[in-house]
């Protein structure tokens, strides 16, 4: 479960305050699309809840964990709970598709067994069969965001933070890329994706955090294709 309460997140080099005394629930299992312009204050909910960066006020709770008095020594073991996928892919293009997502899996020296079998099942998972061979390089923007979001799924987490994962991939793809995210959801992963692509979201429908200025100022459920956000 994702849940902040009064969270306030003031920048000390600039003085903006990027989020606003910030309630927010997010429920294990849940799927929930987070929109707002640019600056709205998405950035900084992310950092937050990956710790990156500290609240000057409220709680963050993730996942079990109270990040507001987490120690730095647990950081790790937290955002091992956690998969995130970037709207430019981070891939390392001197891996394979298979290695790459194994990359994460081995950071944390998980069993070669556990590699052999978990790996191969998240290829195909994302439809990337017949690609684990091939280089980043090798692949388009809708494979390479496929493999990053396998890498992301490899170590079973319980929240997936998606951060534009359309945004370099075409319509088509993002909406084929949304309904994958969808079929993950069902399987039990909480889903948070952020997102300027309110075209797509008024199609999918669903919860809509809606950020401006630092604050909440919209969430609600609402129904697809032609319901309008604002």
């Amino acid at each position: 479960m994702v849940e902040l309460k009064h969270v306030s997140v003031t920048y000390e080099s600039t003085g903006v305050e990027a989020l606003s005394d910030v309630n927010l629930t997010v429920e294990d299992g849940e799927f929930a699309f987070v929109i707002g312009r640019s600056g709205a204050g998405k950035s900084t909910l992310i950092k937050l809840l990956l710790k990156e960066i500290d609240a000057n006020s409220g709680e963050v709770r993730v996942n079990g964990y109270n990040l507001t008095k987490m120690k730095k020594r647990k950081v790790p073991e937290f955002r091992r709970t956690i998969g995130v996928v970037f709207q430019d892919y981070r891939l390392i293009d001197t891996m394979t598709v298979y290695e790459n997502i194994a990359f994460v899996l081995r950071v944390i020296d998980a069993p070669m067994k556990l590699i052999r079998k978990r790996v191969p099942y998240v290829i195909s998972l994302v439809g990337l069969e017949g690609k684990a061979d091939s280089y980043p390089s090798e692949l388009s923007g809708g494979e390479q965001q496929r493999c990053a979001l396998a890498r992301a799924l490899v170590n079973d987490p319980e929240l997936l933070i998606a951060d534009e994962p359309t945004g370099n991939v075409d319509p088509e793809l993002a909406y084929e890329l949304v309904e994958l995210l969808q079929g993950i959801n069902v399987c039990g992963t909480t889903i948070l994706m952020v997102t300027h692509a309110h075209e797509m979201v008024r199609h999918f429908g669903g919860r809509i955090i809606n950020i401006s200025q630092g604050e909440v100022v919209f969430d609600e459920v609402i129904g697809g294709t032609d319901v309008e956000v604002e």
